[in-house]
This record gives C-alpha cells, structure tokens and sequence, in this order.
C-alpha cells in the first residue's frame, strides 16, 4: 500500500509577501500624504513672503521622489527681498528623507546670480551651491550652505566682488545658548581676491584662506528685517557680533584676529574694536586700506611680529590716532 504525498501548506510563503504587502502599502499612504503636506505647506509660505513684499517667481510646484525621499521641484527659481537682495537659479530642488521630513538639503546644480540693489548682480558658477537645514521644526533651524570651487564675475557694469574665485566656500548657522543668539561659522579656501580690491591687498601669494567664528545676540532682531535688509532690521534692534575669533592665512603670513564686540551704525558701518596679532600685521592694515598687493607686500616687508588694535568708529577704521580706512560696511 503506497503512502499518500504529504500536502505542505503554502501559508509560510504567503504571509512574509502578504506583511511586505502590507508594509508598502502603509509607507505608500504615508509618503502621499507626507508629500501633499509639503505642497501644501511650502505653496503657504511663498505666499506668504510675497505678501511681506518678497518677489518669488518659481516654475509650478512639483514633488516626487517615491518611496525613499520626497523631492521638492521648483524649476527655474527667482527670490527678492524688499531690500532688493536677491537669488537666482536657473533649477532649485529641495528635498528631504521620507523617514526624516524635518532635514531638508537644497541643491542648485547649474550657476547663481546674485542680486545687490546697490552694486549690480554677480554670477557664482563652479561645482554647484547645497544648502541645507535641519530642526526645521526649531525657533532656529540649523543652517549650512557650501560653494563648491565658486568663481564669482559681474553680470554687465556691476561692481565686482571682493574675490574672484575660491577653492571652498562655507557658512554655518546653529542655535546659540537658549536659542536667544546664533553662532555663525564662515570657512574660505583659497580665495583669490579682485585686483586692487582689499582680498588682493591682504595677500602675500595670491590666495586667501579665511576662518572666522562669531556669535550674533539678539536673535530675534532677524525676524524683523527693514527695508534695508536682514542684517539692518536686525543690527538697529540691538543686534550685535560677539565672540568673534578668525584666523586669516596667506603663504607663510598667518594673522589672528578677535573681538568681544562689534555692532553697526545707521548707516551699516561697522564699530567696535578688533584685536589682530600678525607676523607682518602691517601687510592686513594695506589691504584694508586698499591700497593694493604691492603696499602690502612692501609694508609685511618692513613690518615686525606685532600685535596691533583697529578701532571702527566715527564710520572710519583707525589705527592708533590715525584713521586709515572707510570702516567696512555690514549692509
């Protein structure tokens, strides 16, 4: 008598797919409804600039990215702030981790052009811009923006901007002690300044490579820019920079500076005290002068390892009794 086969049941095959089934199914809910909320909500807050004055000019709203990331398409983009400061980009994407919508990244793969309402616009090419920010549910997101091998020409009669090129551009914002201030970190490769400009002046090789730290109090002065700007509605309700510690390198030529405090006058420029040690200090005090690579190079020549202190007041930088430039302008 021959034994009947033995029937193996299938339900240990059909349930991993069905639970996979289900899974994808839930995710596939939550990403499209994920991705209307960002729609939704970006399409508010664009309004919403244009309202405050902004000028936004975008292609219509697209978002894709399934299933892993949801990916905010804005095509050709433009943005003007009622100071007239602006960016443009021939394509800007944002995008975000499905798991993780609270981290968005922002590349814009083709040139910029920047827009200074007193200067004329500037075209940034090179690698490419990535910003990105994170906490965005936070008082104060986290920001970070990097340019990669950025030459920076003027668009027509614009003035040019203080460097030409550089190898590494950085910024980055993060929360201050009790998200009352913002701590602000600016990184420069390599830069090579414009001919005759201050960048030119400070260098000894050519190139300048730049790292400046700096606090920025009163925070919540940024959330309410004037017709002149970010940085004037925040600087004439009380901002002001603290903590400010740089280090400025050129060939063998390294100069230190700090200050515990700098703010702004009404007419943006700036005052305070900086404190600058300098194996040729007097090369630095050129540039910022203007007066050129070569007064520079003659003045590091006869210079000594000095410590020297720049005094902005009065709207001019002076050293000692003397006044020896324009203070810099914050806008």
């Amino acid at each position: 008598m021959t034994d009947a086969p033995v029937r193996h049941s299938r339900r240990g095959l059909i349930v991993p797919f069905a639970i996979a089934g289900l899974i994808l199914a839930a995710w596939t809910v939550w990403w499209f409804v994920l991705a209307r909320q960002v729609e939704t909500r970006a399409t508010a807050q664009l309004e919403g600039l244009r309202e405050a004055g902004w000028t936004i000019e975008t292609a219509p709203l697209s978002v894709d990215g399934w299933p892993f990331r949801v990916r905010l398409d804005l095509g050709q983009a433009r943005v003007v702030a009622p100071s007239g400061h602006g960016l443009e980009a021939p394509r800007l994407i944002a995008e975000a981790n499905a798991w993780n919508p609270l981290t968005w990244v922002a590349i814009a793969p083709d040139d910029l052009t920047l827009t200074r309402p007193d200067k004329g616009r500037i075209r940034i090419q090179g690698g490419g811009a990535r910003m990105s920010l994170t906490g965005i549910d936070r008082t104060w997101p986290r920001f970070a923006m990097e340019l990669i091998r950025p030459t920076f020409t003027p668009v027509g009669s614009a003035e040019a901007f203080p460097i030409s090129r550089a190898e590494h551009v950085s910024l980055e914002a993060k929360p201050g002690p009790q998200d009352q201030a913002i701590d602000v970190l600016f990184q420069m490769v390599d830069a090579r300044g414009r001919a005759g400009g201050p960048v030119d002046g400070v260098t000894e090789s050519g190139l300048l490579s730049a790292r400046v730290e700096l606090r920025m109090e009163n925070a919540a002065g940024l959330r309410t820019p004037s017709d002149d700007g970010l940085m004037a509605g925040w600087s004439r309700g009380g901002g002001r920079f603290t903590h400010v510690r740089g280090l400025l390198e050129s060939g063998d030529n390294r100069a230190r500076i700090e200050s515990e405090s700098l703010s702004a006058r009404d007419d943006g420029r700036l005052e305070g005290r900086i404190s600058m040690s300098a194996a040729r200090p007097a090369a630095v005090v050129a540039g910022i002068a203007g007066r050129g690579g070569g007064a520079a190079r003659m003045a590091g020549a006869a210079g000594a390892d000095v410590a020297l202190v720049l005094d902005f007041r009065d709207g001019r930088a002076w050293l000692g009794p003397f006044a020896v430039a324009p203070a810099p302008r914050l806008f």
